[in-house]
């Protein structure tokens, strides 16, 4: 099988032009962003100070000692790019035959709650060089059945190291949020803490973005967004492509071998009342001739828990998704908050 038969009929083209392009002299390409360190927190001894810090200006740190087992991210990467190899005809049977919530998708990072890609609006920008599977953690089956052995014996591994790995990640983004709370000063019940971080509404998305054409530009990767999550934890591998937007400038996030990026998303920026931010970020591959593969964790506030702030309309969760949804369907993007700023007549 050609490589390129693993990867969505409309990314071929792209990738074979990038393959005959790395076979000519290339002249050195002028690249406007740079590189950053970003915060660095310690989930062994948080330091409230640093985390205080980075969500006031950063919106995203990494993280260490955060004891998810390495074997296991190991595993999980080695088997999702198993899976993901397979040819594009077979990821879409299998996920579509299989008794689960789980789905494949690609060519853009905006899905409905079920899990298949919204259909974007005539305005859309090219479509993003990703493809992945959405794993809603919550609603995951006890086992997964298919026809063929050899692919169900590797479903059923992603499965359970999936689980596994959720597990972990959710203990993680619930202590960070208490942590990020208790920073805010914030005195949540154990019902309100859940209300604005409820785990049953976590899932994981395996991103896989292929080599591409450098002429490519901005289709390359994903587009430039902010997560609607309350945090996002991401886990990428060595390859490197994450920006984000800092002081009006883009700078890149070099990846760094066993540890975690947590950025926040629009809920938290929501319940901060906007003293912590949701950080625009986008991946643009610096090296076009690889692909880049990564996890990433979302969590969300209870469906109907009103979210109230000086900055905004009140709103819910539920409110706010079907506000960006309803924008990406018809304007081809996303404008999230601001549909909820007091100026700002609601699209809906």
């Amino acid at each position: 099988m050609s490589i390129t038969e693993s990867y969505p009929p409309a990314f071929r083209r792209v990738i074979n032009d990038g393959a005959r392009s790395a076979t000519a002299e290339i002249e050195p390409v002028c690249v406007h962003d740079k590189d950053i360190d970003i915060p660095v927190i310690d989930f062994e001894c948080l330091d409230k100070e640093i985390l205080t810090e980075a969500c006031r200006d950063w919106g995203i740190f990494r993280l260490k000692n955060h004891g998810v087992p390495l074997p296991l991210m190991s595993q999980l990467q080695e088997i999702s790019e198993s899976l993901l190899s397979l040819p594009f005809e077979n990821k879409q049977k299998l996920f579509a035959a299989v008794n689960s919530p789980m789905s494949y998708f690609w060519g853009t990072p905006a899905l409905n709650r079920s899990g298949d890609a919204l259909k974007r609006g005539a305005q859309a920008s090219n479509a993003s060089m990703v493809e992945g599977f959405n794993v809603p953690l919550s609603k995951l089956p006890a086992s997964t059945f298919c026809d063929d052995d050899a692919q169900r014996s590797e479903l059923e591994l992603f499965r359970v190291l999936i689980e596994e790995y959720g597990r972990h990640i959710t203990r993680i983004a619930v202590s960070l949020f208490e942590a990020i709370a208790q920073t805010l000063n914030l005195e949540l019940s154990s019902h309100q803490k859940s209300d604005y971080l409820l785990e049953s509404t976590g899932l994981i998305r395996v991103y896989r973005y292929p080599p591409s054409d450098k002429t490519a530009g901005e289709a390359l990767g994903m587009e430039v967004h902010t997560d609607s999550s309350v945090i996002s934890i991401l886990k990428e591998d060595e390859t490197g492509g994450l920006e984000i937007m800092k002081d009006e400038e883009w700078f890149r996030v070099k990846p760094v071998a066993d540890t975690l990026i947590v950025n926040l998303g629009d809920m938290m920026q929501a319940i901060s009342d906007n003293e912590y931010k949701s950080v625009e970020h986008r991946v643009k591959k610096k090296d076009m001739t690889t692909k880049r593969h990564s996890v990433c964790y979302f969590v969300f506030p209870q469906r109907d828990c009103v979210i109230k702030s000086s900055n905004y309309k009140p709103f819910t969760y539920s409110e706010f998704e079907a506000q960006v949804q309803a924008d990406v369907q018809s304007l081809g993007t996303k404008i999230g908050l601001l549909r909820f700023t007091p100026e700002s007549p609601l699209f809906l």
